[in-house]
């Protein structure tokens, strides 16, 4: 599930395992085996018994026993760390509900209100050149600079976020990226301990439950990682969707909010995740996962279970597995689709003639066993003039942009000299957020 054949055309990998039973061999990684549910009844099983399967990546076996890297890609993404998605029981039920609480403080204008200016900044950045890469011009950095936003980052906190979150997603040098984003969110979380804000970290720490450091911490890596990779992919699959001719796209007047369902129907964003650990051997349907071994969940293969085949006709939101199920259902989906129907919205609307720059057969997808992900999305369109946004960043003075942020003057100001700015630090110079 690591080579490009299995980006190219996952589905086949997922209909030859479904041909033996609902579950089956896969190598998530070089020396990583895995347990990969692709039936939709059995991934219902799996996720709803907690009983049964654990999700402590203690238990993995062949980690204890050393037989798994320490540098392998994956483990960042599947080793322990004491966050909703890694414990179980009574544990689980208190960092789930500070998350959940926390979250629900988020309204659904404030969402809209935050996405919409960074949609335009980004759309600034490219509109005048007549051309973009939509996945890693605006698909990939809005979500990392929205989130930066919602955790109330000062500039230099924000820029090594989305630096890291990025390095670690794209699999580049991912224990040093994982070391750097260790660093800057204990550096968010003292600032916010001292000075709060209205901000999910400072929410987080005020909660009742009562957080540690590096509860907070791992809390924060979680929605970072379950917000910015499934949303990045929601928004550029949803936007090839809607620019590829061949399929049914705008000219077949097919909506935004459509396009989101079917993406997360077929193309799902986190295809191939939910890890969990069998408390003892157990019989899949025919394939036997031993007690302790990785057990994931196939997203994408259990919306495609021909089970399914009239709910996927229909594009039955409640039917597909692209929010999970169970006690560690994403508690986020409703922001989630809000931020995405806003971002294609914003793009679309600024950029109405945008077209694909390749033919869609020349996209290719980016390998890895979690994900959905294109590499790149192309398209070409008809310059247009930067907004007043960019307009700002261009004509504003040196000194102006060294002035320090309110919310970490002393830090900012003997920091800022000294670094390159990244997105984060431009966004604030021009918005003051």
């Amino acid at each position: 599930m690591h080579d490009a054949a299995f980006a190219a055309d996952p589905q086949a990998v997922y209909d030859r395992l479904r041909a033996q039973a609902p579950a089956g061999p896969v190598e998530l990684a070089p020396g990583v085996d895995a347990t990969l549910v692709v039936g939709h009844e059995t991934a219902l099983r799996v996720l709803q018994n907690s009983t049964l399967f654990a999700r402590d990546a203690r238990r993995w076996k062949a980690l204890n026993e050393g037989r798994v890297s320490l540098e392998s890609p994956v483990l960042p993404m599947m080793a322990y760390r004491p966050n909703c998605l890694f414990t179980d029981g009574a544990v689980h039920l208190r960092l789930r509900k500070a998350v959940t609480d926390s979250l629900a403080r988020l309204n659904i204008t404030r969402i809209r209100r935050d996405v919409e200016p960074i949609a335009d900044y980004l759309i600034d950045q490219f509109s005048e050149r007549g051309r973009a890469d939509l996945l890693n011009d605006y698909a990939k950095l809005l979500p990392l600079l929205l989130f930066n936003k919602i955790f109330g980052c000062p500039a230099d906190i924000g820029d090594t976020l989305t630096s890291s979150i990025s390095a670690m997603f794209d699999l580049k040098d991912v224990m040093r990226a994982n070391e750097e984003l260790t660093a800057c969110l204990m550096e968010l979380i003292a600032l916010k301990r001292r000075q709060p804000g209205d901000d999910v970290t400072s929410w987080l720490i005020q909660h009742p439950a009562g957080l540690t450091d590096e509860e907070l911490k791992d809390q924060l890596v979680m929605l970072m990682g379950a917000g910015v990779e499934p949303e990045r992919n929601l928004i550029g699959n949803a936007l090839l969707l809607l620019l590829a001719p061949r399929t049914a796209g705008r000219d077949s007047g097919m909506l935004i909010e459509e396009a989101l369902d079917h993406v997360l129907w077929n193309q799902t964003p986190i295809a191939n995740y939910a890890t969990h650990y069998p408390v003892q051997d157990v019989d899949l349907g025919g394939h036997v996962a031993e007690a302790n071994t990785p057990v994931v969940i196939s997203f994408a293969a259990a919306n495609s279970d021909p089970a399914l085949a009239e709910a996927r006709r229909t594009h039955s939101k409640g039917a597909h597995l692209a929010w999970g199920a169970g006690p560690h259902a994403c508690p986020a989906k409703d922001p989630a689709r809000v931020i995405a129907t806003t971002a294609v919205e914003r793009l679309l609307n600024a950029l109405p003639d945008m077209m694909l720059a390749v033919p869609e057969e020349q996209l290719q997808w980016r390998p890895g066993p979690f994900h959905r992900a294109l590499v790149a999305l192309p398209v070409a369109f008809s310059p247009a003039p930067a907004t007043r946004m960019a307009s700002a960043l261009r004509n504003r003075t040196a000194s102006a942009a060294e002035q320090p942020l309110p919310t970490a003057p002393a830090a900012t100001a003997r920091q800022e000299p000294a670094r390159r700015k990244g997105f984060w630090s431009n966004f604030l110079d021009i918005f003051r957020v």
